[in-house]
């Protein structure tokens, strides 16, 4: 069986160690002491846990969001808006991720993307790829 630290079972979540100690807590999510004395979660109650907070907010985002069947979402902050004559290109920063879109000119100005503001990127993708860290 695989454990993992708070903190590490935060950035898989994506939700910050002290979320995951209040969820530990509450009883929402079982924990274990290692040798130490510190808190780890196995990896299979990690991995059910996931699945219930996805299923508490069905659109992948925030309750109000729209429902979508793309289920990679990732909410950020756009950091970059490059616009030419017909394309454009948005860069938003993700916590860890950096994700760049191509798409119209037509599209950035009727969204009103710009620097600063907040945006999810939705990615839908018939190839996923998996590396085993």
């Amino acid at each position: 069986m695989r454990f993992y630290s708070m903190g590490r079972a935060a950035r898989l979540l994506g939700v910050s160690a002290d979320t995951v100690r209040r969820w530990a807590d509450a009883g929402r999510l079982p924990t274990r002491r290692d040798e130490a004395g510190k808190r780890q979660v196995a990896g299979d109650d990690l991995a059910a846990f996931a699945v219930e907070l996805a299923a508490e907010s069905p659109s992948g985002g925030e309750p109000g969001d729209p429902y979508t069947s793309a289920r990679n979402a990732f909410p950020g902050i756009i950091t970059k808006v490059t616009v030419g004559d017909v394309a454009a290109q948005v860069e938003i920063q993700a916590g860890p991720h950096r994700l760049v879109s191509l798409l119209t000119r037509e599209a950035v100005e009727e969204l009103g993307l710009a620097v600063g503001h907040e945006a999810v990127a939705r990615v839908k993708a018939t190839s996923v790829h998996i590396d085993r860290m």
